[in-house]
């Protein structure tokens, strides 16, 4: 079960990848914006290097939601098919979930169901992310908790929106994205150490999640 469940989850891969948009950024701001575009579907050509490892911030956030936390929310829920269906709806959003013309013809209408699955099946464990990160930054978390909620629908997303937002808030850092929503308005500027921090705050949810799993499986089997 666990080697079936593995491919659900890419905790590994997400991480190694914003730690590389950081190590790109050291070498210049051209490299850092085009080791970005492997992760992000927005325009990198103008983006600052704050706004670099802000778009690495928000993606690491955002990920951990889609590539851990509601794999293994669904997999306790409905066990392998669970994971193996929001994995699926998720990963085709990703992939059809955006409009577009394409041989004259729009195709906005062939994601729009995948993407409104995606939006239900993420719409709880989006919630719990913010809420396990607010948790693992300690009195940090319980300090900015009441500002989560305002700070998470300025996001067009009903759900990507509650773990960025609660990143940028233990970290009391700005998480922009340009024309459309800035996070912890008031908050300063992303560094390096900022990056190293949130990969600290995620790795903290990983470590919570194997903890609170067993315990969720033992009382679902049990019937409690």
């Amino acid at each position: 079960m666990g080697l079936l469940l593995k491919p659900m989850l890419a905790w590994a891969m997400l991480k190694s990848e914003v730690h590389a948009v950081e190590a790109a950024l050291a070498q210049g701001l051209d490299a850092g914006r085009a080791r970005l575009a492997w992760l992000v579907s927005r325009g990198v050509a103008d983006l600052s290097e704050v706004q670099v490892r802000e778009s690495a911030i928000e993606t690491l956030a955002e990920n951990l939601n889609d590539s851990v936390v509601a794999p293994v929310f669904w997999f306790l829920l409905l066990g392998l098919p669970g994971a193996v269906l929001y994995r699926f709806a998720n990963t085709a959003d990703a992939m059809w979930g955006y409009p577009g013309i394409y041989k004259g013809c729009n195709w906005a209408w062939a994601g729009k169901w995948v993407a409104c699955a995606d939006d239900v099946l993420s719409w709880l464990p989006a919630r719990l992310t913010a809420v396990l990160l607010l948790a693992v930054a300690g009195q940090r978390g319980w300090a900015v908790r009441g500002y989560l909620r305002s700070e998470a629908r300025q996001t067009p997303s009903p759900n990507s929106g509650w773990p960025m937002a609660a990143m940028a808030l233990v970290l009391d850092v700005r998480l922009c994205k340009p024309g459309v929503y800035a996070l912890n308005a008031p908050g300063r500027e992303a560094t390096k150490q900022d990056t190293l921090d949130a990969q600290v705050y995620a790795s903290k949810v990983v470590v919570a999640l194997v903890v609170i799993a067993p315990v969720a499986l033992f009382f679902i089997a049990s019937g409690a």
